[in-house]
């Protein structure tokens, strides 16, 4: 938590993250007057984590959402609220969004598309390639037992290959997420995300023609994404009001860490109503 103002700014993190994924954006927040929550969410840290693969299906993950906005409401944080969110947690801001769980001043997204176009995106051989890993994590025991050995060697693989800038993962920042990776059952509940998504069909058909969303929405993707194409975010502004989207050369899936400054100007710029800024390569801004 940072910060005390009267609006709140949510932030959900993504896989295998943490909230200390948010660790340069939320003093930013507090500064433009929020407050900002940015929690472990479900199975991740020292949130709850329920057994078995239903618990994780997106009903249970927006009910958590939907949880922590009231329990601010009776912390007395009482204004709008923006909603920040990157990769699985862009997967559940999306969902919350559309389906107007609770209301939304802003949605601030990085890197996790529209999911009418990401489900779009999986029927191309293209993201399909990307997204391998979705269809191992189905087996059971194995994905765990592998991302935990040797004290979850691939969990910090997974940020240091997969970074252009590796100096931004240095051992210190991958020993937090090692830690939160060898809680004695949060890989399994960490995966069970997956697990969860590809077993539950409900409201696919929904998204051949989805509803336009009405909610302001800044999008920050990272074009080096080896995970997500970024064809997934074309035609995001024919299924959303008002759209703004910057893409950041040479920065990689993990945005908001590898270029966290060139990430803060963008969204106070667009909070503050500014232009938002462009980046060159690996970040840096063009003035």
């Amino acid at each position: 938590m940072c910060g005390s103002g009267e609006k709140l700014a949510l932030f959900l993190h993504g896989f295998p993250e943490s909230k200390f994924s948010w660790r340069a954006q939320l003093p930013l927040l507090a500064e433009l007057g929020y407050t900002a929550w940015a929690p472990n969410l479900r199975g991740y840290g020292k949130s709850s984590r329920p057994e078995g693969i239903e618990a994780y299906q997106m009903e249970h993950l927006l009910a958590d959402v939907g949880g922590l906005v009231d329990a601010a409401r009776a912390r007395g944080i009482t204004g709008p609220v923006t909603l920040i969110a990157h990769d699985w947690g862009g997967a559940i801001a999306w969902a919350f969004a559309l389906g107007n769980v609770r209301p939304l001043e802003r949605f601030i997204v990085m890197n996790l598309p529209h999911p009418a176009l990401f489900l779009k995106g999986l029927r191309t051989w293209a993201q399909l390639k990307r997204s391998w890993y979705v269809f191992f994590f189905q087996l059971p025991w194995l994905p765990e037992k592998l991302f935990t050995m040797r004290r979850a060697q691939l969990v910090a693989d997974a940020f240091r290959n997969m970074a252009v800038s590796k100096d931004r993962f240095p051992d210190e920042v991958l020993e937090e997420y090692r830690k939160n990776a060898l809680i004695p059952g949060a890989m399994t509940a960490m995966i069970n995300y997956y697990r969860a998504a590809f077993r539950n069909k409900n409201g696919q058909a929904d998204l051949t023609d989805p509803a336009i969303l009405e909610t302001p929405t800044l999008m920050i993707w990272g074009e080096e994404d080896s995970a997500l194409g970024k064809e997934l975010t074309y035609g995001t502004d024919k299924l959303v009001r008002d759209f703004t989207i910057r893409y950041m050369p040479q920065v990689s899936h993990w945005v908001q860490q590898e270029a966290p400054d060139a990430v803060n100007a963008m969204i106070k710029a667009w909070i503050k109503g500014e232009e938002v800024p462009q980046t060159g390569v690996r970040g840096q801004l063009l003035l």
